[in-house]
């Protein structure tokens, strides 16, 4: 079998992402076939690169489900995402998997971030600050306060990875792009809580407004699932982050594990040369975020350019990644 190209527009709308920049139309995706007119995406927030969410599919060229097209992806729990913020996102908490107050076809959402661009001076809300209570929080928040002042804030550098358990009180703050890859069980959807979004009110476009309306909070059950008994403030990020750990190099080229989330090993491909990549026995997902590269699999090739998406089959067996002066992230999951 070959990798299936998978379409480039699995964009959200900007009413669910109204904190959504500019950078994945402009930069990383730029002048991809199937994106529409320039103008035609005002704000992109998330690209679903992978997905087999309900809510937000992926599709192959010719508009089959990627789960059509591909069997065993019905079953992978893997979700990829792009994400690129003007704005910062809400001060939100997934759930685990077993909260009992999870809605039908719904479950939790560990995730990992790998920075790909920042602007100077933005970072990452992680963690609560030493001495925040479960007390203090909750009459911050029907206080309407400001949080800022009981979160932990994190400046980034492209290149930082990061791993996001369950419990782990967090947001992307403003001017950040990154690849987010998430385990949800397959069939469902990811469940996010948002503590507090900054006091903001939005119009029925998605536009910041005075006279808009606030997005809905879900402060009890945030409360309910925050790991209070974590560590906090410095030593607390520095258990979230991970360092990459190399898996082999070639002339010009390298294979790094990024993290491992769950069953889900996150992987970085990157340079100016070949690798070869022996068998995975298992669905992979390949983000292009740069440069170009071409998959070769026995008399197979596919090209891929940044932007786009491959899905590997389990069967592809091994296969060789040409890089030009590029960077991947490859997802797949152990048996």
């Amino acid at each position: 079998m070959t990798p299936l190209r998978l379409r480039p527009d699995n964009f959200t709308p900007p009413t669910r992402t109204p904190w959504g920049g500019r950078r994945i139309v402009e930069a990383i995706k730029a002048g991809l076939p199937d994106l529409g007119d320039d103008g035609e995406h005002d704000v992109v927030g998330e690209a679903w690169e992978f997905s087999i969410d309900p809510a937000f599919p992926s599709r192959v060229a010719d508009g089959r489900l990627l789960a059509e097209a591909l069997p065993e992806a019905a079953t992978t729990p893997m979700l990829v995402k792009l994400l690129d913020t003007a704005d910062e996102l809400s001060v939100q908490v997934h759930p685990p998997d077993d909260y009992a107050a999870l809605p039908p076809g719904h479950s939790g959402k560990p995730e990992a971030w790998y920075v790909l661009a920042r602007e100077p001076g933005a970072g990452l809300w992680l963690g609560l600050r030493d001495g925040v209570t479960r007390e203090a929080l909750s009459s911050a928040l029907a206080a309407h306060a400001d949080l800022r002042p009981m979160l932990t804030f994190v400046p980034v550098s492209p290149g930082d990875c990061f791993v996001i358990a369950p419990g782990t009180v967090h947001a992307v703050g403003a001017g950040v792009t990154l690849v987010e890859p998430q385990l949800v069980r397959p069939g469902q959807t990811g469940t996010t809580y948002r503590f507090w979004d900054w006091n903001r009110r939005y119009d029925a476009a998605g536009h910041r407004s005075p006279s808009g309306q606030p997005r809905p909070l879900h402060v009890a059950d945030s409360l309910a699932v925050t790991a209070f008994d974590d560590q906090r403030g410095a030593a607390y990020v520095a258990s979230l982050r991970r360092r990459p750990e190399p898996i082999v190099a070639a002339a010009g080229a390298t294979r790094d594990r990024l993290c491992t989330l769950g069953v889900m090993s996150v992987e970085r491909l990157r340079g100016d040369g070949t690798l070869v990549i022996p068998a995975l026995a298992a669905l992979a997902a390949l983000v292009v975020v740069r440069g170009r590269l071409t998959i070769r699999a026995g008399d197979a090739s596919t090209a891929a350019r940044c932007g786009e998406t491959l899905a590997l089959p389990s069967e592809i067996g091994a296969f060789s990644v040409t890089l030009e002066d590029a960077e991947a992230i490859m997802t797949w999951c152990r048996g």
